[in-house]
């Protein structure tokens, strides 16, 4: 679905106003918006942060024997990227930034060296974490305790125009693909609000979905699922699909359109540019299936809209999106209740949080654990995380998908020790409900092998991959997830049979009874 004709031009109705102001402040309520303190809070870490890249550029210039008029006009643009820049940003929102330099101060050195050890010295920077082997390279850290992702570009020009416009393709040339990974994440935001018919309607409705995906675990780029670009170029082809109306309008549709979707069809804002297409050649790929063969196998291919288009979606898994189209699915019934309820019933059922503990009594436990402090927890269990998504695919493949996986995108974490824990909920498959045992354990060990392949792995950095039942969770993810006296009933009712799961078939059709049921049959795993 690319440039096609909008399916509705319908304008809202006063019921369908009144119904997004519901959602409106329902949304304001849950914390999906900032308050004006939080958001003055947001623009002194900017302005602060600015003082500090252009001190950095300042020194530099100077140490490279520039006259003294470039150093006075040397500077870095800090340009938010992200919620931010979309204006979707809610409480607690990380900040995502790119940096534009100059074209004599470099990724390697002067970014992550030079500027990393002014910003490890720097009072109000805390939980400072250089990652520059990262698909995009990243200075994470937090800023008077606001986290912040710090991304890196350097332009073909001595000095950085204010004004300088990133639409012009020509200022990539010369970038390696992990520098244009980095602009694109400022370029693909401003070109999709360029392509959405109503800013208001697209912001208020990414709001929700956004909310939602958290709500219901769906909302993660690195463990498989989409991530905020890919969740908000879904909702902006929304938008064009029905330019007139409100977003109490547009949820639902959103929710029937992608539960429905012909994967891998691809979702597209606009028209895929190529080098060919009579502009500046700068020979960087761009997603084309026909001309890609790699491309072909994309799940679930959301295309960035601005050049080179990439797949916002690379991630996702046949397990994974088999996890986002069933909670898709869930969406679309409750919000198409909702719509047709006449406002009888509430939004806040749409966001009922997907008890994962609850939907399955089989789990891989994935410990992550060091000998040293905090730092290194952060940085190994960051890498770990990274590679999770690879133990799925390894898992439904070693068991010819007749065990199915859900990762959790949650880490849960012990105070008590450098230790981090996420968990794969594990399932038979329903058509398959065979006593068959499964034998994982050289499957994990695989796992575990290309993770120790870190190339910054350190002594004392371990990771322990085991089978788990949800009645032996560690004592500190129960604390968090489990109300007193819940655990207990649900030992009392655990049944490693194949017949357990049938239970909760008669409940209701809301999101938590749904969860339930699919509650897991996989205890037959070693």
């Amino acid at each position: 679905m690319s440039e096609t004709q909008p399916i509705s031009l319908a304008t809202p109705t006063p019921a369908d106003l009144e119904s997004t102001s519901r959602l409106e402040l329902f949304l304001h309520d849950a914390g999906s918006f900032e308050s004006s303190d939080e958001l003055a809070a947001r623009e002194d870490v900017l302005r602060e942060l600015q003082g500090v890249l252009d001190r950095w550029v300042k020194r530099l210039t100077a140490q490279r024997g520039y006259p003294d008029g470039m150093v006075e006009q040397a500077t870095a643009l800090l340009l938010p990227f992200g919620s931010y820049r979309l204006g979707v940003h809610g409480r607690g929102s990380d900040i995502d930034a790119l940096v534009i330099g100059p074209s004599y101060i470099d990724r390697d050195h002067d970014f992550f060296d030079v500027l990393g050890s002014a910003l490890a010295e720097t009072e109000a920077v805390t939980e400072l974490q250089a990652v520059p082997r990262a698909y995009v390279p990243v200075i994470k850290m937090k800023f008077h305790g606001v986290p912040v992702d710090l991304l890196y570009a350097s332009v073909c020009l001595p000095v950085v125009p204010k004004d300088i416009d990133l639409r012009d393709r020509s200022v990539l040339r010369g970038m390696d693909l992990a520098t244009v990974r980095s602009l694109n994440g400022v370029r693909v935001a401003d070109e999709i609000m360029r392509l959405v018919p109503d800013d208001a309607a697209f912001r208020t409705t990414l709001r929700c979905v956004k909310h939602w995906a958290k709500a219901r675990g769906v909302y993660s780029n690195v463990m498989g699922f989409v991530g905020g670009v890919g969740w908000a170029i879904l909702v902006a082809r929304v938008c064009q699909l029905y330019p007139n109306a409100a977003p109490s309008m547009l949820v639902p549709r959103f929710f029937k359109i992608f539960s429905q979707w012909k994967w891998p069809n691809p979702v597209l804002l606009g028209g895929i540019e190529h080098d060919d297409d009579g502009q500046l050649a700068l020979r960087l790929p761009v997603w084309d299936p026909r001309r890609n063969p790699r491309d072909r196998t994309h799940l679930m291919p959301v295309i960035t809209p601005a050049y080179p288009c990439m797949n916002s979606c690379y991630n996702v898994s046949h397990a994974t999106l088999r996890i986002i189209t069933e909670q898709l699915e869930i969406g679309r019934a409750i919000s198409q209740e909702i719509a047709e309820s006449g406002g009888a019933r509430g939004w806040e059922a749409l966001f009922q949080p997907f008890h994962f503990f609850k939907a399955y009594k089989s789990y891989l436990q994935v410990d992550v654990k060091v000998a040293g402090g905090e730092a290194d927890l952060r940085e190994w269990k960051g890498w770990v995380e990274s590679r999770l998504r690879q133990l799925v695919i390894r898992v439904e493949m070693a068991t010819a998908g007749m065990l199915l996986c859900h990762p959790n995108p949650q880490a849960y974490a012990d105070d008590r020790q450098c230790t981090a824990t996420f968990f794969v909920g594990l399932s038979k498959q329903q058509q398959k409900q065979l006593q068959v045992q499964f034998d994982l354990r050289a499957t994990t060990e695989e796992f575990k092998q290309e993770v120790y392949m870190y190339e910054f792995w350190r002594p004392g950095m371990e990771l322990e991959v085991k089978h788990a039942r949800r009645k032996d969770l560690p004592s500190y993810v129960r604390d968090h997830i489990l109300p007193a006296g819940h655990l207990k009933r649900k030992r009392d009712q655990d049944d490693p049979s194949p017949s357990s799961s049938a239970s909760g078939d008669s409940e209701s059709s809301s999101s938590s009874s749904r969860d339930v049921k699919r509650a897991a049959t996989a205890d037959s795993v070693t």
